[in-house]
């Protein structure tokens, strides 16, 4: 499949004269292959259904191979001048994803990850602060990604979290006290469709509607849960959230996560494309092809890997962002796995459960007579299951969580529990694979 891709790649270039490079010594070249690849051999197997524990999921074979494609040209789609057809292939992918939220026009671009994103998103923020004369304020939840404070700190911007509910969203009463509060600042709210935790889809349905009282902008991290709208079989209040995402002012979504593409592929877009001004520069050597826009023109980065918008291309071209489509149905069936899980893991003693998972994560407490000892319970219990070749993953979380654990040991302090992100759509038919070694590493 590869070979004839390359083939046919290569014809476009035949008529230039032969040129023999440097790097030839194919058997060197195999020594050192072998030697990596047996390096590789210390990794979870991240690519298989019983690895269950963090955020990682396989590329899709078009995407891995139009990226090694790509990679023979090896484009840059900083400028015109460096990526061609991949700074085309670019717009094209991004457009697909803006049209996905529903956004009837766009400035975006791929970034090499969610945090580079969001922190586009946040420096756009501030300087609509600034040409505002106002100060800046962000407002997140606890249960949003670190990143939005670490970013707000590297940009000068005034941070502040927002408690959350028993499920992990964002509490409105809370957010609304905090905006009544906010004088002359000029403020955006942080609204995240699927912490990176529990999966917790904040309200932004209803957070819509405090904006049109409060005038403040609106940024949606959907880092990990933007492509969810497309499944067919999430609950009311996530479905409510997803209709509403295209009414923000910013949105930041991470193919490399659920939209089946290797490290690092992110994406950010903003509803204005007015605000491209502040990205607007000169340069003296990288601008010359084209009057086009640059995409190094609308990018705080700059080098940015041009294989990674010929994959994300190709991925969408093979699996269409639409709903009743296979790639909707790859997310139905994650969350469909999350959801057996958790049925699972109620009905058992041993365990104590949130709500139901919004998405695709699930967390789980272990049964025992103190905070402590269930957190000790739990970190024996995820060795035990390695050991079975089980991967699960451990976090920290409010005990006000957990109903039942709360209503024996009060409503404050944290607990270690057991994490599932079931963002294969494999994991649907694993499941009772999963739940056999979970009992026996209960058992062990």
């Amino acid at each position: 499949m590869l070979q004839a891709a390359l083939a046919r790649m290569e014809d476009g270039f035949a008529h230039l004269p032969e040129a023999v490079t440097g790097m030839q010594d194919s058997d060197a070249m195999q020594q050192v292959l072998l030697a990596a690849a047996g390096r590789m051999h210390n990794n979870y197997p991240y690519f298989h259904p019983l690895y269950c524990g963090q955020m990682l999921k396989p590329p899709h074979a078009v995407a891995r191979a139009a990226y090694a494609l790509a990679m023979w040209v090896n484009p840059n789609n900083h400028a015109l001048d460096g990526g061609r057809a991949s700074s085309a292939m670019e717009a094209e992918a991004v457009a697909a994803i803006a049209q996905m939220f529903g956004l009837p026009q766009h400035l975006g671009h791929l970034t090499s990850g969610g945090t580079v994103a969001n922190l586009e998103a946040l420096w756009v923020a501030g300087q609509l602060a600034r040409q505002a004369g106002m100060p800046a304020l962000v407002l997140c939840s606890e249960q949003a990604h670190y990143t939005h404070t670490r970013i707000s700190g590297v940009l000068g911007l005034a941070c502040e979290t927002i408690v959350c509910d028993g499920r992990g969203r964002m509490r409105l009463d809370a957010l609304e006290q905090r905006l009544q509060a906010a004088g002359d600042s000029y403020v955006t709210v942080v609204v995240t469709y699927g912490t990176t935790a529990v999966g917790a889809v904040d309200p932004l349905d209803a957070i819509v509607q405090l904006q049109l009282q409060y005038g403040f902008r609106i940024h949606v991290d959907a880092a990990y849960g933007g492509y969810f709208p497309l499944a067919a079989n999430l609950g009311a209040e996530a479905c409510g959230a997803a209709n509403a995402i295209g009414a923000a002012d910013s949105i930041v979504v991470d193919p490399h996560k659920h939209g089946l593409q290797p490290y690092g592929c992110g994406c950010v877009l903003f509803r204005d494309p007015a605000v491209g001004r502040f990205y607007k520069h000169d340069s003296p050597y990288t601008y010359f092809s084209s009057a086009e826009l640059h995409l190094g023109e609308i990018t705080l980065e700059c080098s940015r890997a041009g294989a990674a918008a010929v994959a994300l291309w190709s991925t969408q071209q093979l699996l269409p962002l639409a709903a009743g489509g296979g790639f909707a149905q790859m997310l139905a069936d994650c969350r469909d796995a999350a959801l057996e899980l958790h049925a699972r893991l109620a009905a058992d003693g041993r365990f104590h459960t949130m709500a139901a998972p919004q998405l695709d994560i699930v967390c789980w407490a272990v049964e025992a007579g103190s905070l402590e000892a269930s957190g000790a319970r739990a970190q024996q219990i995820f060795e035990a299951a390695a050991a079975l070749d089980l991967h699960l993953a451990l976090v920290t979380l409010p005990v006000r969580f957990f109903p039942a654990l709360a209503a024996r040991f009060g409503q404050e302090g944290t607990l270690t529990c057991l994490r599932s992100v079931l963002m294969k759509p494999e994991h649907k038919q694993w499941l009772p694979q999963i739940w056999q070694r979970l009992d026996a590493a209960c058992a062990a």
